[in-house]
């Protein structure tokens, strides 16, 4: 095959290797038409002739079409093409499939590939020419999530088909994109089958000697009870760990889903192709040494993509599924409990704790996959599987790396939306903290950008294991929080203060308590007790009398959530009898602390309704914090926001494209290029004028009627300030004379031009950012602004494209927002400054080539947001299609 390939799958799981078609294909796109049956043939060109399809490769790989080709092995089956037009003129869209292949998703996987290269060539829609009772192909387009209007027009039907624009955003956008992701689960979900779900079972290296990992692999899959076969390929034994051996690959049966290699890493590929030659549909490599090997990881990848097959690993601990109907344990760490919680992790030790964790909190796992190195298999595909496999109730993620992390974001969202999804934080430092001009961009640290990432997906990020434990059992024993009003009842003053200040640093409240419970309290406990949150029984209550102060405060309409704090006494431990409490399902959660407890976190061995303990109050309430969080997530819309209006992405995208052909490298744009990409977006900007003398300037004064500012325009300086490139309030034309006259003794030959503004009425100043993210798109930036940036680090992230409650969020994130929305102009406030907010958005979402762009400082005065000050950066991008369906090669 020639040109680039990118391997997808098929609704069956069986894989596919979609590329460019060129002029050296043209014999191939010549048979696969000439081979078409019959029927096949009057569908395709209207005729039972083969004289459309002997010429149809002129047509296909000419210089003027853009075609895609889908092959199995060396095999083309599959083309989809469309000929070039004119401006304004919609391209006519053909596909064939090879007959024996119809019906596995080929066209829909051609489609896709194929709308993804015409939005990258500016196409906005297709049209199609398809008999009236050709219903598979009008199927196709039905279904393929585009807009689409038929009309017929005798025998043949014509179809229009409105392609989404390249941002994705916008309903039309996202429909499509919602009929890809579907279509993506559901072969993902079948490719994973013989790895996850296996009829049968080989193991590679599994030696005589009982300690090799081979053999510790065999002996957990036999152990665990696998449902199906188990066969051993060894050259000399004829048993191992007493299943009968098979010296090779070709003696093995023909229906084997999943094999096991645990062989040299010098191995492995050789292995590897005599299985897909054999028909194996899924590698587990737990072998070490072959990524890092690019000779050995080649030979791999291109043995795993020429057959077709899905892998987990190398270097991985291994894989368990703990549904009755399968019992697969191919992993040589103990055995993993069943339980309902999904567990995906790159790190075996990692898989370890937690598997051991949920054991002890009684609540085990469904699926759990060592991803290792993550070649093939990863966390996205177990997104999918979690989400189709009716047994997981909750899932829990350690990623060292992401790929597509755009891609990972749109699969979280919609397992999250069903349940939880939770992850470790891992790489959080910030050494990778890159070097920028903007105050944006260097806050755009690896950190911020993945934890905006997974808050908008619906992904509840921890710092550690504790934690993660911590919220997973409280996700799947209590409800999720109302509100963030918390109570604290404890026997120990001390750690209800703790607890107290605990939610104080996440976002939590405590409750303030009626009169009426307080008084229930005060008649309840002894007269030294404090009635107020938080709550202080005293040591010498029992347990009856403070689980009743806990049901009394749980009563309270005023609190969304109780933690119950004991220290054990020589009376006893006071939570003894908190299952009183529980047994009646209170409705919201309740979390117990018990002070010394040896488990950080551990859970009663009662059959009823349970929550679990914690040994520090500061854990609790962390868990607390992040099922908040999850509410809250869940009860918000997930749409993106519309376009602005007024707005006009060809006049924005003209000014970069110009300002790419003067200088093809890029760079920050000039300021009157900066002035007209804001005047498309529809941003607030102050009047700009660009002058080359103080004469001019003094003119720019006397038309501004007030006092200027005066700005150097000078190659390499972006923070002006700083450079000593501003001059402020020149109210006279002496003082802009003498400024121009400044700034050009100050820097020379350097100055381009002086920019004239007017002076703004003051006001709160605020900072808006965009920082372009490769992987995962842009990152929104809101913070305080002018001089104060520099001062206060205090700004709120959301990457694009955002939803209301995301921009929302930006404003009411800030440390500032309360001295910002407590004004008797706070509404006006935040809807124009949501509006900027926006319309920065929409600029990122147009532009992928606009890296860095910032207004500082946005000033709101007189009832309006104006920006002072707007640079931009631009650099040339290739088009990227963040949601095409593309396997690791």
């Amino acid at each position: 095959m020639t040109g680039p390939a990118d391997r997808a799958l098929l609704a069956d799981g069986a894989g596919v290797v979609l590329r460019r078609l060129a002029a050296a294909d043209g014999p191939a796109v010549d048979a696969l038409h000439r081979d078409l049956p019959r029927d096949d043939r009057y569908l395709r060109f209207f005729t039972v002739s083969r004289f459309g399809a002997e010429r149809v490769a002129d047509v296909v790989v000419a210089p003027d079409s853009t075609a895609v080709g889908a092959f199995r092995g060396d095999r083309l089956v599959g083309v989809a093409h469309y000929r070039h037009e004119p401006a304004g003129v919609a391209p006519e869209v053909a596909l064939a499939v090879a007959h024996a292949e119809q019906h596995r998703g080929v066209a829909s996987l051609l489609l896709e590939r194929l709308v993804s290269a015409a939005r990258a060539e500016g196409v906005e829609w297709f049209v199609a020419e398809v008999l009236a009772v050709n219903a598979d192909m009008l199927a196709v387009l039905r279904d393929s999530g585009l807009p689409m209007r038929t009309r017929l027009e005798g025998d043949v039907c014509r179809v229009e088909l409105d392609l989404p624009p390249t941002s994705g955003s916008g309903p039309e956008a996202q429909r499509y994109l919602d009929a890809v992701v579907e279509r993506a689960a559901r072969a993902d979900v079948a490719s994973l089958r013989p790895l996850l779900a296996p009829r049968s079972v080989v193991v590679f290296g599994a030696g005589r000697r009982p300690d090799s990992v081979g053999r510790l692999v065999l002996r957990r899959i036999v152990g665990a009870g696998f449902t199906g076969p188990v066969h051993v390929v060894h050259p000399h034994a004829a048993a191992v760990g007493g299943v009968p051996c098979v010296p090779g690959v070709a003696d093995l049966p023909r229906d084997i889903d999943l094999a096991v290699l645990c062989v040299p890493a010098a191995a492995v590929p050789e292995v590897a192709e005599q299985c897909g030659r054999h028909g194996v549909r899924g590698l587990l490599v737990i072998t070490a040494g072959v990524t890092g090997d690019p000779a050995l990881a080649g030979r791999l990848s291109a043995a795993v993509t020429r057959h077709g097959m899905r892998m987990v690993g190398p270097n991985c601990l291994g894989l368990a599924d703990t549904d009755p109907a399968v019992r697969l344990q191919a992993s040589f760490a103990a055995p993993l409990p069943a339980g309902s919680t999904g567990l995906a992790v790159q790190s075996g030790g990692v898989l370890i704790a937690l598997a051991a964790a949920l054991d002890r909190l009684g609540l085990g796992v469904s699926t759990a996959v060592s991803t290792g190195d993550s070649t093939d298999v990863n966390a996205d595909d177990l997104l999918l599987w979690w989400a189709a496999d009716g047994r997981t109730r909750a899932a829990a993620l350690y990623v060292e790396s992401m790929r597509r992390p755009r891609q990972f974001a749109r699969l979280a969202r919609r397992l999250a939306r069903r349940i939880p999804v939770l992850t470790v934080r891992s790489g959080s430092s910030d050494a990778g903290r890159r070097a920028a001009a903007s105050h944006s961009a260097s806050t755009a640290t690896p950190r911020v950008v993945r934890d905006a990432l997974f808050a908008q997906a619906g992904v509840l990020a921890v710092d550690d294991l504790t934690d993660l434990t911590a919220l997973l059992a409280l996700l799947q024993a209590q409800p999720l929080p109302t509100g963030p009003r918390v109570a604290v009842v404890s026997n120990a003053g001390g750690a209800g203060v703790l607890a107290a200040d605990a939610c104080a640093r996440h976002g939590l409240e405590t409750a303030p308590l009626r009169e009426t419970t307080r008084a229930a309290l005060a008649a309840l406990l002894p007269p030294t007790a404090a009635v107020a949150d938080p709550v202080d029984t005293t040591a010498t209550v029992p347990a009856a009398t403070f689980a009743r102060a806990v049901g009394t405060v749980l009563a309270d309409p005023a609190v969304d959530a109780v933690v119950a704090i004991s220290a054990a006494t020589a009376l006893g431990d006071p939570l003894d009898a908190l299952d009183t409490v529980l047994d009646g399902r209170p409705g919201r959660p309740v979390v117990a602390v018990r002070l010394g407890q040896p488990e950080a976190v551990a859970r009663s061995h009662r059959t009823g309704p349970w929550t679990p303990s914690f040994a520090d109050p500061a854990t609790a309430v962390r868990a607390l914090a992040g099922a908040l969080g999850r509410a809250r997530w869940l009860e918000r819309g997930h749409d993106p926001v519309p376009a602005p209006p007024g707005v006009c992405g060809a006049r924005a995208r003209a000014v970069v494209d110009a300002a790419l052909a003067e200088r093809r490298e890029g760079g920050w744009l000039d300021p009157a290029r900066t002035v007209e990409l804001a005047r498309a977006a529809g941003l607030p900007v102050v009047p700009t004028t660009v002058v080359h003398t103080a004469q001019d300037a003094v003119r720019c004064w006397e038309g501004a009627g007030g006092p200027v500012a005066l700005k150097a325009d000078v190659e390499g300086v972006v923070h002006k300030s700083r450079a000593g490139a501003v001059r402020l309030g020149l109210d006279s034309a002496r003082r802009v004379r003498d400024a121009a006259a400044g700034l050009r003794a100050a820097f020379g030959d350097r100055l381009r031009g002086i920019v004239v503004q007017p002076m703004q009425e003051p006001g709160p100043e605020l900072l808006v950012g965009i920082t372009g993210d490769p992987l995962c798109g842009p990152l929104l930036t809101l913070g305080l602004g002018g001089t104060a940036t520099d001062l206060v680090d205090d700004r709120t992230h959301c990457l694009v494209p955002a939803t209301a409650a995301d921009l929302d969020e930006l404003l009411g994130g800030l440390r500032a927002a309360r001295l910002l929305l407590g004004r008797d102009d706070a509404g006006a406030l935040r809807r124009a400054v949501r509006d900027v907010v926006t319309r920065m958005g929409w600029l990122a979402e147009q532009l992928p080539g606009l890296v860095e762009a910032e207004i500082n400082p946005l000033v709101w005065s007189a009832g309006a947001v104006r920006a002072v000050d707007l640079r931009a950066r631009v650099v040339p991008t290739a088009p990227d299609d963040p949601y095409l369906r593309v396997l690791p090669t």
